[in-house]
């Protein structure tokens, strides 16, 4: 599998704080567990979001489909996926779930990293390697 293009390391910088800056408005009168998400688009914009529990646990919404949704509603559903971070204000392990990993793929080529903590510190995984038998629109 090829690597992806390396991300800058200023603008990995600039998307790690717009993670943290969007886990500060999270809703998680539930868990307690304050999660953000930072989009790197294509055309060099960065999209946040972070996670919005409900009393109904399965609607509760996680940081990383709130920021895309976020790009979505701004730049349309035509928007592309460059990079992803993922962080918490909880300083524990949290990958992607399921979920979002697919929510994801469906806007990212299969080499776009993602970032997030892992128990070392922090890890990047291609959605690939994520998601290695994600649906995809050549399958329909």
């Amino acid at each position: 599998m090829p690597l992806p293009d390396p991300i800058d390391a200023s603008i990995l910088i600039q998307l790690r704080q717009a993670a943290i800056d969007a886990a500060q408005h999270a809703y998680a009168p539930y868990s307690n567990f304050r999660v953000g998400a930072a989009l790197l688009l294509e055309d060099g914009s960065i999209v946040s979001g972070c996670n919005v529990e409900n009393a109904s646990y399965g609607l509760t919404i996680c940081a990383e489909r709130s920021a895309m949704v976020q790009a979505i509603a701004r730049f349309g559903p035509r928007v592309r996926v460059r990079a992803v971070v993922v962080t918490n204000l909880n300083q524990t392990a949290s990958s992607p779930c399921g979920a979002c990993r697919q929510f994801l793929a469906e806007f990212a080529a299969a080499d776009v990293p993602v970032y997030f903590p892992d128990a070392n510190g922090e890890v990047m995984q291609p959605i690939s390697a994520l998601l290695p038998f994600g649906f995809s629109s050549a399958s329909l």
